[in-house]
């Protein structure tokens, strides 16, 4: 009994990070999987040689798993690791009914998305190049205008003032939905210490990589454009809301 208490210890270690959902990604994948296929919790937990605690804890709460305790939750749940760890493709639909069409957003809606900030990507060129230089950066939206941080002297700063592009996006392979979200505008150094005081009142933004990066710059955007693309179920259900009751 010890040893299999000492064992369960080392597969599942909590994650302390205050940042994320109050539920993990993995463990909203697990429970999901677990549901579709009808099985309880003690029932994947005699499978998988866990008990039934750890498993209604990694299914509750962020945590780190051990490649062990993941590939036997995968073979219990008929599924596989980079499944569950929402890293695999989701699988391509069979030829049965059309795929749902994704739906055109609005520019509010777009905000409404990104509103809390995140990961984006800023796409600008560099003269010279004959492609674009497509740059992660982390980024707030602060009065419908995105804002991030950089290097004083890095590519983006020396090259990003200007026309670019920003997209941000989401997609749930287990729900096999997403949107994605496209601006382009113009970017502009923030210069201004009272513009500057009120963005690290009101938000702070952590840059994506290290390094000394006290360069604030905002994109003014001059189109913003989205698209949604429901999952089957999603779309279904939609359409039998705005469908007449017959009968």
């Amino acid at each position: 009994m010890r040893d299999r208490r000492i064992r369960e210890e080392a597969m599942i270690v909590p994650r302390v990070d205050h940042t994320q959902r109050s539920r993990g990604e993995l463990g909203r994948r697990v429970a999901r999987r677990r549901e579709e296929l009808g099985l309880s919790r003690e029932t994947v937990a005699e499978r998988t040689g866990i008990t039934p605690g750890y498993l209604a804890y990694l299914e509750e709460h962020p945590a780190f798993v051990s490649r062990w305790a993941l590939a036997r939750l995968a073979d219990a749940l008929r599924t596989t690791p980079a499944m569950l760890r929402g890293t695999e493709p989701p699988p391509q639909r069979d030829a049965g009914p059309a795929a749902p069409m994704p739906e055109h957003l609005s520019a509010q809606r777009c905000l409404d998305l990104i509103g809390k900030g995140g990961l984006g990507r800023i796409s600008f060129v560099i003269p010279g190049d004959a492609a674009p230089t497509v740059l992660p950066v982390n980024f707030a939206v602060l009065n419908d205008v995105v804002v991030f941080r950089t290097a004083p002297f890095g590519v983006i700063a020396q090259n990003a003032e200007g026309h670019v592009a920003f997209q941000v996006d989401h997609i749930d392979p287990v729900r096999h939905e997403g949107w994605s979200v496209l601006i382009t505008g113009r970017t502009h150094w923030i210069r201004d210490p009272l513009e500057l005081r009120d963005i690290r009142q009101v938000r702070a933004i952590r840059p994506w990589a290290g390094g000394e990066r006290d360069t604030y710059l905002k994109i003014m955007p001059t189109r913003i454009s989205g698209r949604w693309l429901p999952s089957a179920d999603t779309a279904d259900a939609t359409q039998d809301a705005a469908d007449p009751p017959t009968g």
